[in-house]
């Protein structure tokens, strides 16, 4: 297991986290518009492993058209995340360092704390942004991590990735989550574009992880 998280002053929302809030599409974070999709992408130990690992080294992203760029790792040491003892109580976050792992073409896998700069275009529109990985999970059956924006993007927030292998029936999901707030002038004049914009995204990351589009949620 592995997990890593990181959090500073540096993004331009306030609800750090927020996609993994069970209430997200009731309450999304103010002024924001929540957006919530899974499907399913297969079955398996081989499955959950390559999925896993493409969406570790930004498939999602670059084959859904946009350009991951100046890669930053995270200032300082690496922490491992709150985790709980049998009592239930937070244990305290360790520090260790995290052998850092690269793609063929020496990408570096998503990691906390790590910035990227992310270019292209979605639905017709400019869709560049500054952003930080505010965590990374790797368990034994969910694999995933969360960008938040740091600036110049036309919406300010949050999406989160899972890839989780489930117990019950050996099935393998692919979660996506975001709040978006618009920040662009258009956007906030139009939110209904807001919502044009992550309906894109989201096809665009399916077609990349699962080229199949294997049956929704």
């Amino acid at each position: 297991m592995r997990r890593g998280t990181f959090r500073d002053d540096t993004v331009d929302y306030a609800a750090v986290g927020a996609t993994h809030a069970p209430d997200l599409m009731q309450y999304p974070p103010e002024h924001s518009i929540p957006a919530e999709n899974a499907w399913r992408i297969g079955s398996g130990a081989e499955r959950f492993r390559t999925a896993g690992d493409a969406l570790l080294s930004w498939t999602a992203q670059r084959a859904a058209g946009l350009s991951v760029d100046d890669v930053r790792p995270a200032p300082g040491p690496s922490y491992s995340g709150v985790s709980f003892d049998a009592e239930g109580n937070a244990i305290a976050p360790s520090r260790r360092d995290v052998e850092q792992r690269f793609d063929s073409e020496g990408l570096p896998y998503a990691g906390a704390g790590m910035t990227v700069h992310l270019r292209g275009r979605v639905a017709g529109m400019r869709a560049d942004a500054e952003l930080r990985v505010i965590s990374v999970t790797e368990d034994a059956r969910r694999i995933g991590f969360v960008l938040g924006t740091v600036g110049g993007s036309v919406v300010k927030g949050e999406e989160s990735f899972d890839i989780e292998w489930r117990e019950d029936n050996d099935e393998v999901w692919f979660t996506v989550r975001a709040f978006d707030a618009p920040s662009g002038l258009l956007y906030r004049t139009l939110p209904a574009l807001v919502k044009r914009r992550r309906r894109e995204l989201f096809a665009r990351y399916l077609r990349a992880i699962s080229p199949l589009y294997a049956t929704p949620l």
